[in-house]
């Protein structure tokens, strides 16, 4: 035991609510919180060590488990710790609304941080703090538009193109699905997919679901921009409760790329197929294609769901069979002329 005695351990130490920290060492508790004091002109009679982790106060043998350079916090009498997530409570408690002194403290703590689940709540808390959800153009929130291009002045203009490029990316593979079907049909098809894209050019490819300035029942999400996942295929809800606001922050705008506009009646499996059976199997009949195109196109069919509820297994719903065509129009029947008394 006289030789661990003898073995200085090292720390990392720091008074309370005080982000700079120094390196102490000693070959005893008693030693390092003397030291420590000194450093920090504090009065030795009353004071503690702890954890920065968890508030583990360190005393006497539990001196020796502590690993080197960890972090300490040095308390004065009445003083208390409950944990780095102390760090985050003051500072909320504190600010009410992002705060240039929220964030830059926020930045000072994790810029030393080497543990992940502290970096991860510290990048959580600044990511949240350093949100701009009012802002709407890039003269208001520049950090949002980074990476993009020059020519998106506005938060609610990118979003409408992030939605417009996957309506027209599932355009061309219902374009593509022509060579599914036999040469002589096959202009009868292309007929039907551009009246899908005249009705789809008409309605500016739908880009108003991720518009929070469209009125409601064209858009996905509230007024200020919250989305929420709508949960699988096959379930009506998301168990998970996930949510997103793609115009608070850049990270949030890059993370909403990677949910998904699901259809819930498969485009590829299903209803590319269906359609093109149906024109090749018309026989006289007139395919629905507006029916098709809200399978395809419209939310009657898609889903917006975040990646984690985006389940890529096979589906297994078929499209209506009663609707992919026309019901043939019924001949009025002539009324018959009222005869003169």
């Amino acid at each position: 035991m006289s030789a661990v005695l003898q073995k200085l351990k090292r720390f990392k130490l720091r008074a309370l609510h005080n982000q700079k920290k120094f390196g102490v060492a000693g070959r005893n508790c008693e030693e390092v919180l003397r030291k420590g004091c000194l450093h920090l002109q504090l009065p030795v009679p009353g004071s503690t060590l702890c954890l920065y982790e968890d508030g583990t106060e360190v005393t006497g043998d539990y001196f020796w488990s502590v690993p080197d350079d960890s972090e300490l916090v040095l308390l004065t009498a009445g003083q208390t710790w409950q944990g780095y997530a102390s760090d985050i409570n003051r500072f909320l408690s504190v600010f009410q609304e992002p705060h240039a002194e929220l964030i830059q403290a926020a930045r000072q703590l994790l810029s030393g941080e080497r543990a992940p689940l502290r970096q991860k709540l510290l990048a959580d808390l600044l990511g949240t703090v350093s949100e701009n959800i009012a802002a709407e153009t890039r003269a208001e929130d520049a950090p949002w538009f980074e990476g993009l291009e020059s020519r998106f002045r506005n938060k609610s203009g990118y979003l409408r193109y992030s939605c417009e490029s996957r309506i027209r990316s599932y355009l061309r593979e219902v374009t593509s699905g022509a060579s599914l079907v036999v040469t002589e049909a096959r202009e009868e098809y292309l007929r039907v997919v551009g009246a899908m894209c005249q009705k789809l050019q008409a309605a500016r490819y739908n880009s108003s679901y991720f518009d929070r300035g469209a009125k409601a029942g064209r858009r996905l999400c509230t007024p200020e921009g919250w989305f929420s996942c709508q949960g699988p295929f096959d379930v009506d809800d998301c168990a998970s409760r996930h949510s997103i606001n793609p115009y608070s922050n850049r990270e949030s705008r890059v993370l909403f790329s990677t949910w998904n506009l699901d259809h819930v009646i498969e485009k590829k499996r299903t209803v590319v197929p269906t359609l093109a059976a149906a024109i090749h199997d018309a026989e006289g009949r007139e395919v629905d294609w507006k029916y098709f195109y809200r399978l395809l196109f419209t939310s009657e069919n898609l889903k917006l769901v975040h990646i984690a509820c985006h389940k890529k297994t096979t589906h297994k719903l078929l499209c209506d069979p009663s609707r992919i065509y026309r019901a043939p129009a019924v001949p009025r029947r002539k009324r018959r002329a009222r005869q003169r008394p």
